[in-house]
């Protein structure tokens, strides 16, 4: 017997013993005032009751989506650790690849001096290229980690926002976040509504939050055609809703305008076919992603120096 049953069973019982007690020693009218008390206790646990019932059901399917928010952050975790360990073999291959260079090179008793000097120059480049693979697995795990923190912080701040208007996840290495479009703006609109403002805020404090690090605000838009006095095409529409995003985040909530880049991806990039109003309404979105900073991105990549 759950809860809600051993509540009613309770108050039930308490109130036929209370009125048993008291039908032999009041009047025919106090009977009937008692009854109408008795029903309008009734019908304010029978609401109360119900209350309980729908805020359970709201925490089951809260606790349903973070469950499966955990699983996908632990399955990139374990991807992540997969390619830190083929590294970290690759590693090793090539330290036992030196070790191998160094005995043959005690075993030779006679080496010319030109050969010696470039056996030399292998064994230096073969320790900067381990030292460039140490770096770039160590870079990998922040980064990845990072990622965790932040899909883990943005869907904490934004789990009060329904499911089909936001999506939170990491594709490429990087975090995705997918606003529909009926959430920030009306239908061939740049405006972004007032209620988007709330979701826009609690975004820009978790990247606030991680100044290190960089956001791509990309406008999106289904195969409609559109051609107003204030819009070329969809192209155009998908610019100027991106421009408008980081225009917000910079001028209202404080993130540095040099951090952000606005683009506008049209008709050409969607997430499915335009083939049914579903799916139209997929592809009208606008995706802010979080990036790391491109110049140490691409200092990372580059390989060790005389290479």
């Amino acid at each position: 017997m759950n809860f809600a049953m051993k509540t009613r069973v309770i108050v039930w019982t308490a109130i036929f013993v209370i009125a048993l007690t008291l039908v032999s020693c009041v009047s025919k009218k106090k009977f009937v005032a008692l009854k109408k008390d008795k029903e309008l206790v009734e019908a304010s646990l029978n609401t109360l009751l119900q209350e309980m019932s729908y805020k359970l059901n709201a925490a089951e399917k809260k606790l349903i989506a973070y469950s499966q928010s955990q699983l996908i952050c632990e399955n990139d975790l374990a991807h992540a650790l997969n390619r830190i360990r083929s590294l970290e073999a690759e590693i090793e291959y090539l330290r036992a690849t030196n070790s191998d260079v160094l005995d043959v090179m005690s075993d030779l008793s006679v080496v010319s001096k030109s050969g010696a000097q470039n056996i030399k120059k292998s064994l230096e480049a073969l320790n900067e290229q381990n030292k460039y693979i140490m770096d770039l697995t160590s870079s990998i795990r922040r980064k990845d980690s990072l990622n965790l923190v932040l899909v883990m912080n943005l869907k904490r701040s934004l789990s009060d926002v329904k499911d089909e208007d936001i999506t939170i996840e990491v594709k490429k290495g990087v975090v995705y976040i997918s606003l529909s479009d009926k959430m920030l703006f009306k239908s061939g609109s740049a405006v972004i509504q007032p209620e988007a403002e709330v979701v826009l805020a609690k975004i820009a404090k978790v990247v606030n939050d991680h100044k290190n690090l960089d956001i791509l605000v990309e406008g999106h838009t289904d195969n409609v055609p559109i051609k107003t006095d204030c819009m070329i095409d969809n192209w155009d529409l998908s610019v100027k809703r991106a421009t408008a995003v980081t225009r917000l985040l910079q001028a209202k909530y404080n993130v540095q305008p040099g951090r952000m880049t606005a683009g506008g991806r049209g008709e050409w990039v969607p997430k499915a076919i335009n083939d049914s109003d579903k799916n139209k309404s997929l592809n009208r979105r606008t995706e802010i992603i979080i990036l790391p900073k491109l110049d140490e991105f691409f200092q990372l990549l580059e390989p060790p120096a005389g290479k």
